[in-house]
Protein backbone atom coordinates (compact mmCIF):
# COMPACT_ATOMS: atom_id res chain seq x y z
CA UNK A 1 0.00 0.00 0.00
CA UNK A 2 1.84 3.33 -0.79
CA UNK A 3 0.77 5.11 2.05
CA UNK A 4 2.05 2.16 4.18
CA UNK A 5 5.44 2.66 2.26
CA UNK A 6 5.57 6.40 2.75
CA UNK A 7 5.17 5.78 6.56
CA UNK A 8 7.82 3.84 6.74
CA UNK A 9 9.68 6.05 4.29
CA UNK A 10 8.89 8.72 6.57
CA UNK A 11 10.32 6.73 9.53
CA UNK A 12 13.65 5.78 8.05
CA UNK A 13 14.27 9.57 7.44
CA UNK A 14 13.68 10.43 11.06
CA UNK A 15 15.99 7.59 11.75
CA UNK A 16 18.52 9.01 9.57
CA UNK A 17 18.27 12.84 10.64
CA UNK A 18 16.62 14.30 7.72
CA UNK A 19 13.53 16.43 8.62
CA UNK A 20 12.90 17.39 5.36
CA UNK A 21 12.13 14.47 3.34
CA UNK A 22 10.35 13.24 6.98
CA UNK A 23 8.23 16.13 6.48
CA UNK A 24 7.90 15.71 2.80
CA UNK A 25 6.73 12.25 3.04
CA UNK A 26 4.12 12.67 6.06
CA UNK A 27 2.82 16.08 4.08
CA UNK A 28 2.57 13.66 1.29
CA UNK A 29 0.31 10.65 3.29
CA UNK A 30 -2.10 13.63 4.44
CA UNK A 31 -2.74 15.19 0.74
CA UNK A 32 -3.50 10.74 -0.36
CA UNK A 33 -5.97 10.47 2.25
CA UNK A 34 -7.62 14.34 1.49
CA UNK A 35 -7.48 13.57 -2.12
CA UNK A 36 -9.03 9.69 -1.07
CA UNK A 37 -11.43 11.39 1.14
CA UNK A 38 -12.86 14.00 -1.01
CA UNK A 39 -12.24 16.31 1.90
CA UNK A 40 -13.45 19.77 1.42
CA UNK A 41 -10.68 22.43 0.52
CA UNK A 42 -8.38 19.96 -0.91
CA UNK A 43 -6.06 20.68 -4.16
CA UNK A 44 -5.02 18.47 -6.44
CA UNK A 45 -2.50 20.42 -7.09
CA UNK A 46 -1.08 20.52 -3.04
CA UNK A 47 -0.52 17.20 -3.57
CA UNK A 48 1.33 17.73 -7.06
CA UNK A 49 3.75 19.91 -4.78
CA UNK A 50 4.53 18.56 -2.31
CA UNK A 51 4.73 15.00 -4.42
CA UNK A 52 7.57 16.84 -5.86
CA UNK A 53 9.05 18.36 -2.79
CA UNK A 54 9.19 14.52 -1.61
CA UNK A 55 10.81 13.26 -4.84
CA UNK A 56 13.29 15.87 -5.29
CA UNK A 57 14.57 15.72 -1.63
CA UNK A 58 14.90 12.11 -1.86
CA UNK A 59 16.29 11.98 -5.49
CA UNK A 60 19.16 14.51 -4.47
CA UNK A 61 20.01 12.32 -0.84
CA UNK A 62 20.36 9.62 -3.10
CA UNK A 63 22.44 10.93 -5.55
CA UNK A 64 24.99 12.32 -2.70
CA UNK A 65 24.29 16.10 -2.74
CA UNK A 66 25.65 18.14 -0.19
CA UNK A 67 23.56 20.94 -0.08
CA UNK A 68 22.34 21.14 3.69
CA UNK A 69 18.91 22.51 2.85
CA UNK A 70 17.46 19.28 1.60
CA UNK A 71 18.55 17.53 5.36
CA UNK A 72 16.35 20.17 6.32
CA UNK A 73 16.08 21.01 10.23
CA UNK A 74 14.18 19.46 12.67
CA UNK A 75 12.55 22.24 14.36
CA UNK A 76 12.78 25.86 13.42
CA UNK A 77 13.86 26.74 16.86
CA UNK A 78 13.28 30.65 18.37
CA UNK A 79 16.13 33.01 18.81
CA UNK A 80 16.38 35.60 21.24
CA UNK A 81 15.91 38.99 20.26
CA UNK A 82 16.43 41.17 22.93
CA UNK A 83 14.06 44.18 23.17
CA UNK A 84 11.65 45.04 20.24
CA UNK A 85 8.81 47.56 19.40
CA UNK A 86 5.83 45.66 17.65
CA UNK A 87 2.86 48.15 15.51
CA UNK A 88 -0.21 45.77 14.89
CA UNK A 89 -0.88 45.58 11.35
CA UNK A 90 -3.97 43.45 11.26
CA UNK A 91 -5.79 39.76 12.77
CA UNK A 92 -6.21 36.90 10.59
CA UNK A 93 -8.78 34.15 11.49
CA UNK A 94 -7.38 30.82 10.89
CA UNK A 95 -9.16 27.49 9.73
CA UNK A 96 -6.84 24.70 8.70
CA UNK A 97 -8.13 21.33 7.60
CA UNK A 98 -5.76 19.52 9.82
CA UNK A 99 -8.26 20.81 12.85
CA UNK A 100 -6.62 24.08 14.32
CA UNK A 101 -7.88 27.03 14.28
CA UNK A 102 -7.82 30.87 15.92
CA UNK A 103 -6.30 34.02 15.41
CA UNK A 104 -2.96 35.33 14.08
CA UNK A 105 -1.90 39.17 14.53
CA UNK A 106 0.40 40.46 11.89
CA UNK A 107 2.97 43.11 13.26
CA UNK A 108 5.68 45.42 11.98
CA UNK A 109 9.21 46.13 14.17
CA UNK A 110 10.08 49.37 14.47
CA UNK A 111 13.38 48.16 11.99
CA UNK A 112 10.95 47.15 9.39
CA UNK A 113 10.81 43.35 9.70
CA UNK A 114 7.17 41.46 9.77
CA UNK A 115 6.20 39.64 12.93
CA UNK A 116 3.17 37.61 14.10
CA UNK A 117 2.11 36.01 17.34
CA UNK A 118 -0.85 33.96 17.44
CA UNK A 119 -3.49 32.02 19.42
CA UNK A 120 -3.76 28.45 16.85
CA UNK A 121 -5.03 25.43 18.81
CA UNK A 122 -7.20 22.52 17.75
CA UNK A 123 -10.43 23.52 17.28
CA UNK A 124 -12.89 24.66 14.39
CA UNK A 125 -14.68 27.36 12.88
CA UNK A 126 -16.44 28.56 16.29
CA UNK A 127 -13.03 29.03 18.19
CA UNK A 128 -11.39 30.75 14.78
CA UNK A 129 -14.55 33.66 15.21
CA UNK A 130 -14.26 33.39 19.32
CA UNK A 131 -10.42 34.98 18.92
CA UNK A 132 -11.15 37.90 17.09
CA UNK A 133 -10.84 39.49 21.02
CA UNK A 134 -9.31 36.68 22.45
CA UNK A 135 -6.56 37.42 25.20
CA UNK A 136 -3.61 35.01 25.12
CA UNK A 137 -0.54 35.01 27.30
CA UNK A 138 2.96 36.79 26.21
CA UNK A 139 4.65 35.39 28.89
CA UNK A 140 3.68 37.52 32.38
CA UNK A 141 1.53 39.77 29.70
CA UNK A 142 -2.14 39.08 29.01
CA UNK A 143 -2.19 40.35 24.94
CA UNK A 144 -5.89 40.90 23.83
CA UNK A 145 -5.54 40.34 19.96
CA UNK A 146 -7.73 42.89 18.94
CA UNK A 147 -6.21 45.90 20.89
CA UNK A 148 -2.53 44.68 19.93
CA UNK A 149 -3.84 44.80 15.93
CA UNK A 150 -4.17 48.44 16.14
CA UNK A 151 -1.66 49.03 18.97
CA UNK A 152 1.79 48.12 19.77
CA UNK A 153 4.68 46.70 21.94
CA UNK A 154 7.59 47.07 23.45
CA UNK A 155 8.66 43.76 24.28
CA UNK A 156 11.67 42.60 26.34
CA UNK A 157 13.36 39.25 26.89
CA UNK A 158 11.31 38.19 23.38
CA UNK A 159 12.20 35.25 21.14
CA UNK A 160 11.71 35.00 17.41
CA UNK A 161 11.63 32.28 14.94
CA UNK A 162 13.19 32.50 11.30
CA UNK A 163 9.85 32.71 9.95
CA UNK A 164 8.31 36.07 11.96
CA UNK A 165 6.67 34.42 15.02
CA UNK A 166 7.21 35.43 18.41
CA UNK A 167 7.48 33.64 21.24
CA UNK A 168 5.28 33.58 24.41
CA UNK A 169 8.47 32.28 26.97
CA UNK A 170 8.31 33.04 30.74
CA UNK A 171 11.00 35.55 30.14
CA UNK A 172 9.16 38.12 28.16
CA UNK A 173 8.05 41.17 29.15
CA UNK A 174 6.02 43.92 27.24
CA UNK A 175 4.54 47.05 28.50
CA UNK A 176 2.19 48.62 25.51
CA UNK A 177 2.35 51.20 23.27
CA UNK A 178 0.04 53.82 21.40
CA UNK A 179 -0.73 52.30 17.86
CA UNK A 180 0.50 53.97 14.88
CA UNK A 181 -1.65 54.65 11.18
CA UNK A 182 -0.91 52.95 8.50
CA UNK A 183 0.65 55.92 6.70
CA UNK A 184 3.45 56.66 8.43
CA UNK A 185 6.34 55.07 10.84
CA UNK A 186 7.20 51.79 10.14
CA UNK A 187 3.93 50.72 8.80
CA UNK A 188 4.33 53.24 6.19
CA UNK A 189 6.78 50.58 4.30
CA UNK A 190 4.26 48.42 3.47
CA UNK A 191 3.14 50.95 0.74
CA UNK A 192 6.46 52.72 -0.01
CA UNK A 193 6.45 50.40 -3.20
CA UNK A 194 4.18 49.97 -6.10
CA UNK A 195 2.41 46.30 -6.52
CA UNK A 196 4.62 45.17 -9.36
CA UNK A 197 7.84 46.09 -7.81
CA UNK A 198 6.87 44.14 -4.74
CA UNK A 199 5.43 40.90 -6.43
CA UNK A 200 8.48 40.69 -8.52
CA UNK A 201 10.39 40.75 -5.66
CA UNK A 202 8.10 37.95 -3.68
CA UNK A 203 8.33 35.84 -6.51
CA UNK A 204 12.10 35.73 -6.79
CA UNK A 205 12.81 34.75 -3.20
CA UNK A 206 12.98 31.71 -1.89
CA UNK A 207 12.98 29.35 1.00
CA UNK A 208 15.34 26.08 0.16
CA UNK A 209 14.40 24.85 3.62
CA UNK A 210 10.42 25.62 3.13
CA UNK A 211 9.69 26.57 -0.44
CA UNK A 212 6.01 26.89 0.32
CA UNK A 213 6.93 30.01 2.15
CA UNK A 214 6.86 31.97 -1.31
CA UNK A 215 4.68 34.45 -1.94
CA UNK A 216 3.63 34.94 2.04
CA UNK A 217 5.08 38.19 3.42
CA UNK A 218 2.21 40.80 3.54
CA UNK A 219 2.16 43.77 0.85
CA UNK A 220 0.28 47.04 0.82
CA UNK A 221 -1.05 49.16 -1.77
CA UNK A 222 -3.41 52.02 -2.42
CA UNK A 223 -5.97 50.66 -5.34
CA UNK A 224 -9.31 51.67 -6.46
CA UNK A 225 -12.64 49.25 -7.00
CA UNK A 226 -13.76 49.29 -10.62
CA UNK A 227 -17.01 46.28 -9.85
CA UNK A 228 -16.86 42.68 -9.40
CA UNK A 229 -17.22 38.93 -10.40
CA UNK A 230 -18.60 36.64 -8.21
CA UNK A 231 -16.68 37.06 -4.94
CA UNK A 232 -14.00 38.41 -6.42
CA UNK A 233 -13.59 42.26 -6.22
CA UNK A 234 -11.64 44.47 -9.55
CA UNK A 235 -9.54 46.85 -8.76
CA UNK A 236 -6.41 49.08 -9.94
CA UNK A 237 -3.96 50.45 -8.42
CA UNK A 238 -3.77 54.24 -7.85
CA UNK A 239 -1.18 56.24 -9.31
CA UNK A 240 2.07 57.83 -6.30
CA UNK A 241 0.54 60.49 -4.44
CA UNK A 242 1.28 64.25 -6.00
CA UNK A 243 1.81 67.35 -4.60
CA UNK A 244 -1.29 68.72 -6.23
CA UNK A 245 -3.95 67.27 -4.17
CA UNK A 246 -6.45 66.13 -6.65
CA UNK A 247 -8.05 62.81 -6.04
CA UNK A 248 -5.41 59.84 -7.65
CA UNK A 249 -5.92 58.28 -10.44
CA UNK A 250 -5.11 54.51 -11.28
CA UNK A 251 -1.96 53.60 -13.03
CA UNK A 252 -2.97 54.34 -16.92
CA UNK A 253 -1.63 50.73 -17.71
CA UNK A 254 -1.80 48.47 -14.93
CA UNK A 255 -3.41 45.11 -14.65
CA UNK A 256 -7.04 44.63 -13.09
CA UNK A 257 -6.33 43.42 -10.17
CA UNK A 258 -8.73 40.40 -8.46
CA UNK A 259 -9.27 40.27 -4.82
CA UNK A 260 -10.24 37.37 -3.87
CA UNK A 261 -11.39 36.06 0.13
CA UNK A 262 -8.65 34.58 1.82
CA UNK A 263 -11.34 31.89 3.71
CA UNK A 264 -15.23 31.91 2.36
CA UNK A 265 -16.54 30.27 5.45
CA UNK A 266 -19.75 31.77 6.30
CA UNK A 267 -18.35 32.13 9.84
CA UNK A 268 -15.90 34.86 8.51
CA UNK A 269 -16.77 38.16 7.04
CA UNK A 270 -14.13 37.96 4.20
CA UNK A 271 -16.62 37.34 1.70
CA UNK A 272 -19.76 40.06 2.65
CA UNK A 273 -17.00 42.53 3.56
CA UNK A 274 -15.53 42.16 -0.24
CA UNK A 275 -19.15 42.22 -1.41
CA UNK A 276 -19.97 45.58 0.05
CA UNK A 277 -16.35 47.37 -1.34
CA UNK A 278 -17.76 46.42 -4.89
CA UNK A 279 -20.78 47.69 -4.05
CA UNK A 280 -19.07 51.26 -4.66
CA UNK A 281 -17.64 51.66 -7.94
CA UNK A 282 -14.64 53.97 -8.18
CA UNK A 283 -13.70 53.85 -3.89
CA UNK A 284 -10.39 54.08 -2.96
CA UNK A 285 -9.13 51.60 -0.30
CA UNK A 286 -5.72 50.95 0.95
CA UNK A 287 -4.92 46.85 1.30
CA UNK A 288 -3.22 45.04 3.18
CA UNK A 289 -3.22 41.06 2.14
CA UNK A 290 -1.11 38.54 0.59
CA UNK A 291 -0.10 37.38 -2.93
CA UNK A 292 -1.79 34.72 -4.51
CA UNK A 293 1.01 32.85 -6.06
CA UNK A 294 -1.08 30.75 -8.38
CA UNK A 295 -3.17 32.75 -10.08
CA UNK A 296 -2.48 36.00 -12.11
CA UNK A 297 -2.64 39.31 -10.52
CA UNK A 298 -4.30 38.28 -7.53
CA UNK A 299 -4.36 39.58 -3.69
CA UNK A 300 -5.88 37.91 -0.81
CA UNK A 301 -6.66 40.73 1.23
CA UNK A 302 -6.87 40.50 5.03
CA UNK A 303 -7.48 44.21 5.92
CA UNK A 304 -8.67 47.31 4.28
CA UNK A 305 -8.18 51.04 5.31
CA UNK A 306 -8.96 54.56 4.51
CA UNK A 307 -6.64 55.99 1.36
CA UNK A 308 -4.98 59.52 2.59
CA UNK A 309 -6.46 62.69 1.66
CA UNK A 310 -9.03 60.41 -0.90
CA UNK A 311 -12.35 61.54 -0.95
CA UNK A 312 -14.14 58.91 -2.34
CA UNK A 313 -12.30 56.18 0.33
CA UNK A 314 -13.69 54.60 3.54
CA UNK A 315 -15.29 56.30 6.93
CA UNK A 316 -14.22 53.80 9.44
CA UNK A 317 -15.05 54.26 13.38
CA UNK A 318 -12.74 56.09 15.68
CA UNK A 319 -12.20 53.04 17.39
CA UNK A 320 -11.51 50.95 14.16
CA UNK A 321 -7.79 53.28 14.01
CA UNK A 322 -8.11 53.51 10.33
CA UNK A 323 -8.86 50.01 9.65
CA UNK A 324 -11.05 47.15 9.02
CA UNK A 325 -9.96 43.52 9.62
CA UNK A 326 -12.03 41.74 6.66
CA UNK A 327 -12.06 38.25 8.91
CA UNK A 328 -13.53 40.15 11.97
CA UNK A 329 -14.84 43.60 11.48
CA UNK A 330 -18.14 44.34 9.45
CA UNK A 331 -17.98 46.72 6.99
CA UNK A 332 -21.45 48.32 7.20
CA UNK A 333 -23.20 51.07 4.32
CA UNK A 334 -21.94 53.66 6.56
CA UNK A 335 -18.46 52.94 6.23
CA UNK A 336 -18.68 54.10 2.03
CA UNK A 337 -18.70 57.31 0.89
CA UNK A 338 -22.24 58.41 -0.74
CA UNK A 339 -22.55 56.97 -4.23
CA UNK A 340 -21.63 59.41 -7.14
CA UNK A 341 -24.78 59.55 -9.39
CA UNK A 342 -22.34 61.08 -11.85
CA UNK A 343 -19.30 57.82 -11.90
CA UNK A 344 -16.17 58.96 -13.27
CA UNK A 345 -14.47 55.99 -12.96
CA UNK A 346 -15.25 55.19 -16.76
CA UNK A 347 -16.76 52.02 -18.02
CA UNK A 348 -16.52 48.32 -16.83
CA UNK A 349 -13.35 46.96 -17.98
CA UNK A 350 -13.60 43.72 -20.13
CA UNK A 351 -11.64 40.86 -17.96
CA UNK A 352 -11.31 37.51 -19.18
CA UNK A 353 -9.84 34.35 -18.43
CA UNK A 354 -5.96 35.60 -16.30
CA UNK A 355 -2.38 34.41 -17.88
CA UNK A 356 -2.99 31.14 -16.40
CA UNK A 357 -5.99 29.61 -17.70
CA UNK A 358 -5.50 31.31 -20.98
CA UNK A 359 -1.84 29.72 -21.65
CA UNK A 360 -1.78 26.21 -22.78
CA UNK A 361 0.10 25.16 -19.89
CA UNK A 362 -2.98 23.59 -18.56
CA UNK A 363 -2.69 20.97 -21.11
CA UNK A 364 0.86 20.16 -18.66
CA UNK A 365 -0.83 20.85 -15.41
CA UNK A 366 -3.73 17.86 -16.23
CA UNK A 367 -1.29 15.65 -17.12
CA UNK A 368 1.15 16.38 -14.14
CA UNK A 369 -2.14 15.53 -12.00
CA UNK A 370 -2.82 12.72 -13.76
CA UNK A 371 0.24 11.44 -13.32
CA UNK A 372 -0.44 11.58 -9.23
CA UNK A 373 -4.23 10.48 -9.27
CA UNK A 374 -4.22 8.20 -12.19
CA UNK A 375 -0.47 6.82 -12.49
CA UNK A 376 1.39 5.95 -14.89
CA UNK A 377 -0.58 3.67 -17.11
CA UNK A 378 -3.23 6.92 -16.94
CA UNK A 379 -0.68 8.83 -18.57
CA UNK A 380 0.62 6.40 -21.22
CA UNK A 381 -3.26 6.43 -22.20
CA UNK A 382 -4.13 9.76 -22.28
CA UNK A 383 -0.87 10.79 -24.35
CA UNK A 384 -1.81 7.74 -26.85
CA UNK A 385 -5.00 9.23 -27.03
CA UNK A 386 -3.93 12.95 -27.52
CA UNK A 387 -1.40 12.06 -30.06
CA UNK A 388 -0.32 15.68 -31.08
CA UNK A 389 -2.50 17.25 -29.27
CA UNK A 390 -0.23 17.93 -26.34
CA UNK A 391 3.15 18.95 -27.86
CA UNK A 392 1.69 21.08 -30.93
CA UNK A 393 -0.49 23.42 -29.19
CA UNK A 394 2.25 24.08 -26.33
CA UNK A 395 4.98 24.80 -29.61
CA UNK A 396 2.70 27.35 -31.26
CA UNK A 397 2.04 29.32 -28.38
CA UNK A 398 6.36 29.67 -27.38
CA UNK A 399 6.33 26.74 -24.89
CA UNK A 400 8.77 24.24 -26.48
CA UNK A 401 10.57 23.63 -23.38
CA UNK A 402 6.99 22.37 -21.84
CA UNK A 403 6.20 20.65 -24.84
CA UNK A 404 9.67 19.05 -24.81
CA UNK A 405 9.48 17.75 -21.28
CA UNK A 406 5.76 16.82 -21.24
CA UNK A 407 6.50 14.68 -24.33
CA UNK A 408 9.40 13.14 -22.86
CA UNK A 409 7.39 12.20 -19.94
CA UNK A 410 4.07 10.75 -21.94
CA UNK A 411 7.03 8.77 -24.00
CA UNK A 412 8.53 7.64 -20.36
CA UNK A 413 5.60 6.53 -18.90
CA UNK A 414 4.84 4.27 -22.15
CA UNK A 415 8.05 2.68 -21.93
CA UNK A 416 8.59 -0.98 -21.24
CA UNK A 417 11.71 -2.93 -21.63
CA UNK A 418 12.45 -6.51 -22.69
CA UNK A 419 14.82 -9.48 -21.97
CA UNK A 420 17.14 -11.68 -23.05
CA UNK A 421 13.92 -13.54 -24.24
CA UNK A 422 12.10 -11.14 -25.44
CA UNK A 423 9.75 -10.78 -22.36
CA UNK A 424 8.21 -7.26 -21.39
CA UNK A 425 10.03 -6.35 -18.32
CA UNK A 426 8.65 -4.04 -15.51
CA UNK A 427 9.31 -0.55 -15.97
CA UNK A 428 12.19 1.71 -14.92
CA UNK A 429 10.76 3.67 -11.76
CA UNK A 430 13.43 5.90 -11.51
CA UNK A 431 13.29 7.74 -15.27
CA UNK A 432 9.51 8.11 -15.07
CA UNK A 433 10.18 9.72 -11.86
CA UNK A 434 12.84 11.94 -12.77
CA UNK A 435 10.33 12.59 -15.99
CA UNK A 436 7.85 13.79 -13.79
CA UNK A 437 9.92 15.66 -11.70
CA UNK A 438 11.42 17.87 -15.02
CA UNK A 439 7.26 18.43 -15.93
CA UNK A 440 6.08 19.71 -12.66
CA UNK A 441 9.57 21.77 -12.04
CA UNK A 442 9.13 23.54 -15.45
CA UNK A 443 5.81 24.26 -15.23
CA UNK A 444 5.93 25.76 -11.81
CA UNK A 445 8.46 28.20 -13.11
CA UNK A 446 6.60 28.98 -16.22
CA UNK A 447 3.88 30.02 -14.27
CA UNK A 448 5.31 31.83 -11.63
CA UNK A 449 6.55 33.68 -14.69
CA UNK A 450 3.66 34.42 -16.56
CA UNK A 451 2.17 35.57 -12.96
CA UNK A 452 4.72 38.11 -12.01
CA UNK A 453 4.24 39.40 -15.70
CA UNK A 454 0.16 39.54 -14.92
CA UNK A 455 1.07 42.36 -12.95
CA UNK A 456 3.33 44.54 -15.17
CA UNK A 457 0.64 43.60 -18.20
CA UNK A 458 -2.14 46.40 -19.73
CA UNK A 459 -5.63 45.17 -18.60
CA UNK A 460 -7.84 43.94 -21.30
CA UNK A 461 -10.28 45.67 -23.24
Amino acid sequence: MPQAELLRAAHSARLAGLPRAESAALRTVRGLRAHRGRQNGHRLAELVEVLHDLLYVAGRLAAGDPDPALVGVLRRAYQPDGTLEVYGVCREPVISATGYAGVVTHLVAADGRQLSFGDVKPGGPDRARDCARAVTEMGAVAVNHAVLARGGLRITGTTVSPDGRLGAGKGVRATPLTGIDWSTGALAGLFARPLAEVVTAQLATDDPEDPARAGTALVGGDLMVVGAVGDQVLARELAPATDGGAERAPVPDGPVIRLVPVDSHPMLAHVANLRRLASRPGLRIRVVGRLDPDRASTLRPLAVGPVPGAAATLRLPTDWHGRADLGYDEIQGGHLPPRDPDPTTGPMLAVGADAIAESPLWRVRRLVELAVSGGRRAVAEAARGDGTGLAGPLRRAGFTTAAAVAAALAAESDRRGRDAFGRLTDPDPDRYAWAWLAVTAHLAAAERELIRSSWTAPPVG
